[in-house]
């Protein structure tokens, strides 16, 4: 593949068989690609004190006392430059869906080339791509259009990991297809402008002000960097803001939601602040989401089994 790295392709082989994280990681640092451990059931990262995707190391003695302090760890990797990888996320929500964007992507010709499809928790989908040296390209969100890019200063967990919803159950990554087609990487900013033209170059928000129509860009760039003790009140306030905006539940949480797993909050308490946010904004008993949730198959995108990919049965019971 020239410049471009095949380590995406090894995630496929690795870590689509391998039921266990420690021995997982094991197998992604042997073949270059540093990991990291995150909490158990959540995507933040586990290391007290740490510096989250930068702690990622191929390192197998650092790996084992990390997994030997925390056995059911979850698994992560930085994207960018650092591990070679790039990935498209596909958010689903309650009212909200990325597979609507997705498609119209698909259909422009922007997502070819992808070498690997893991399936989400929240029946979303993890689009892997290699990543090409020297082309520079920073992890962003399209909120409107429930469509993240985790290049340079993101990551991703991979499988075997899961996550606790917001109804007790846990839910796993899980591998789902290799590409049969030649690999390349994604041009991200061409993606982003075709997702969210009008969002393609907004300046950074340092300290957003009430009363100020932040974008929602912004606002999640600042809600990343809010410290341990201000993290929670942060979401709340910007919740409280996009819901001004005429945001709804669904919106909010597809447009917050990367930024406070960032900063240190879980699923679960994010979708509580938001909800919560919500009330104060409208009262009791409105309506919290204005759209319904569209199900769609994801065969009918990458021509792909709809068993495997969407709405997928484990032992007998359903993930969607």
């Amino acid at each position: 593949m020239g410049a471009l790295d095949g380590r995406a392709d090894a995630i496929a082989q690795l870590v689509g068989r391998e039921a266990d994280p420690f021995q997982a990681a094991l197998l992604l640092a042997s073949v270059g690609i540093p990991v990291f451990p995150c909490a158990p059931g959540a995507k933040h990262p586990l290391i007290r004190r740490g510096r989250g995707f930068l702690d990622a190391t191929t390192n197998t003695t650092q790996i084992a006392h990390w997994w030997s302090s925390q056995s059911n760890a979850n698994l992560a990797i930085p994207t960018g430059a650092i591990s070679g990888i790039d990935v498209v996320d596909i958010d689903v929500h309650e009212g909200s869906d990325g597979y609507k964007a997705f498609r119209r992507a698909r259909d422009a010709g922007l997502l070819s080339g992808w070498s690997m499809l893991v399936r989400t928790p929240s029946n979303g989908l993890h689009i892997y791509f290699p990543q090409e040296e020297g082309r520079d390209q920073r992890s962003w969100q399209a909120p409107n259009s429930a469509v993240d890019f985790r290049g340079d200063g993101g990551y991703v967990l991979v499988p075997p990991s899961s996550v606790r919803q917001s109804d007790g159950s846990t839910r796993s990554y899980q591998f789902r297809s290799r590409s049969p087609a030649p690999v390349a990487a994604v041009d991200a900013k061409r993606l982003r402008r075709f997702l969210a033209p009008e969002r393609s170059r907004v300046r950074r928000l340092v300290n957003p002000r009430p009363g100020t129509r932040a974008s929602s860009n912004r606002l999640a760039e600042w809600l990343a960097q809010r410290p341990e003790g201000s993290r929670n009140a942060s979401l709340f306030w910007a919740s409280c803001r996009l819901i001004e905006d005429g945001a709804d539940v669904a919106e909010t949480i597809s447009t917050l939601e990367g930024a406070a797993e960032r900063a240190g909050l879980e699923a679960g308490e994010i979708e509580r602040t938001v909800r919560s946010a919500h009330r104060a904004v409208n009262g009791p008993g409105q309506p919290e989401s204005g759209s319904e949730r569209l199900v769609t198959a994801v065969d009918d995108y990458f021509k792909l089994s709809s068993r495997s990919v969407v709405s997928p049965v484990e032992n007998g019971r359903s993930l969607s």
